[in-house]
Order: C-alpha cells, then structure tokens, then sequence
C-alpha cells in the first residue's frame, strides 16, 4: 500500500475514533439519566447512535442511499448481512437493535459499542434456547425493533445465503404472531470504481483489521443502498418456515448484483 493511502487511512481511522467512542461516551452519560426514567425504553439513545453512524458513513467514504421508509409499527426486521459495514449503515437508517452472536461482545473495541447501543447477544446452545426466547420477547414488547441477520454469517455482498428459519420462532410464541410485524431490509453495496465489486463484502477468513484498512485506506467513494420493504403481520404466515422464505425472496430479489450460491 502506497504512503499517500496509509496517510488517508490514518486520517480517516483517527476521525473515525474519535467520533465513534465520543458517541460513545455521550451515550452512556444520556443512558444513566434516560434509565431511571424510562427503563428498558430508549427515546433518546438510539438517535445518538444514529447521528454518529451517519457521520461514519461519511468520513469512511461510503455514500448512503435510502429507499422505502423503515417501519413504525412494533416488530423487527431482517437484512441481508455483507459486512461489519452493515451496522453502521443501517443504523444510520433509523433506531434499531441488533441481534449479534455472543462471541461479538467479546471484540475488541466493537463488543463495547454493540454493549453500549443495545445490542441482543445470542448463545449457540440449545440450553440457553429457553432464556433467550424470553429475551426476544421481552424486547420486542418494549417496543425494542430487532434487527436479524437470518443468513447467520456476512458474505462477500453479491449473494443471499439461505436464512435459517429458527431466528423467526420468537415471532410465533405467546401470541405475539398477533401483534408484531416483519420488515425485509435489502442492503447493497457498491464498490469504488475499479475496485473489486465485492470490495465491502467482508467474509471467510478475511480479517477485521485488514478490511477496516482496506475501507479506510480506498481512494474513490462507494456507496451503499439501503431498502426498507414494506412490512407484514407476522400472522399472515402460517409458521416461521413460511415467513422466513418469504423475506430472502423479497430481500434477494431486490439485489440486482445477487450471485445464487450456497456458500460465500
């Protein structure tokens, strides 16, 4: 890598930074007056997250284009998943909470952040099945929207995997197929020009490291494109088989660039 990119990814990276875990501390300082008040609700937080993912999204280079209007009703969402990138430009979208896996709490620098932001952590053990439904649901009757990434892992953004129908059960328990609705979420990404069309896609056994530099580091602009479905009753559907086929196909069908495949 020349001189003039290690300078650009120096800049940025320290910018980045800065922006990032000043939010952060301001967060936490708004998050110790707003839970006394209003407990598991946020009305305040979530649009501190954000301010600060949208000032991220510029200062990595990435233009941010939104199509459809995320929901308002109480529910969650679904997404396809390319990159660590994801978080940053959905949430620069509108107030979310992600549902990561437990190992993502223990990164470093981003477990603080996912922590901080309201992040819902999941175990792959069938015994914390039980506790974890009661997480999911607890969440969602607060108000929380959930954002899932049913794939189960990111891919080098030009597929969709196959989603795995087991994150949609909490939808159909204790009756709340009744009252939540499901949003689709289509994210596709656009590589610099010239760059590798897979350039965001951040898969396999690539590094955390080696692609924030990458990103950081890129001399032209890219851009990622943001659809917002429209949302549907989870009652609608007969069980979680049926509403999770039904998100990958409106979600991949939205992809312009899809490249079916079964692994990434």
């Amino acid at each position: 890598m020349s001189a003039l990119a290690w300078l650009r990814f120096g800049l940025r990276a320290g910018i980045l930074g800065v922006v990032t875990y000043g939010g952060l501390v301001l967060l936490l300082v708004v998050r110790g007056i707003e839970w006394p008040v209003f407990g598991m609700n946020r009305p305040w937080t979530p649009r501190i997250t954000q301010t600060v993912c949208r000032m991220a999204m510029a200062i990595m280079g990435i233009g941010l284009t939104v199509r459809g209007v995320p929901m308002r009703q109480r529910g969650a969402m679904v997404a396809n998943h390319a990159s660590w990138l994801d978080i940053f430009a959905l949430n620069a979208c509108a107030p979310m909470y992600f549902v990561a896996k437990s190992e993502v709490s223990g990164w470093a620098g981003i477990g603080w952040l996912a922590r901080a932001t309201g992040t819902v952590f999941i175990a792959r053990k069938g015994t914390e099945a039980k506790r974890q439904q009661q997480m999911f649901e607890d969440r969602l009757r607060a108000g929380h929207r959930l954002m899932f990434f049913p794939e189960g892992t990111s891919t080098d953004s030009r597929r969709v995997l196959p989603f795995k129908s087991t994150l949609f059960a909490a939808f159909f328990t204790h009756g709340l197929e009744a009252v939540m609705h499901i949003q689709p979420v289509t994210v596709i990404y656009r590589a610099p020009e010239g760059a590798d069309p897979r350039f965001y896609g951040w898969w396999g056994d690539m590094t955390f490291a080696g692609h924030l530099v990458a990103v950081l580091s890129a001399r032209r602009r890219g851009a990622v494109e943001v659809i917002f479905h429209p949302d549907v009753p989870v009652d609608a559907f007969t069980n979680r088989k049926d509403l999770s086929t039904y998100c990958e196909r409106v979600i991949a069908t939205a992809h312009p660039d899809l490249e079916r495949a079964t692994d990434p």
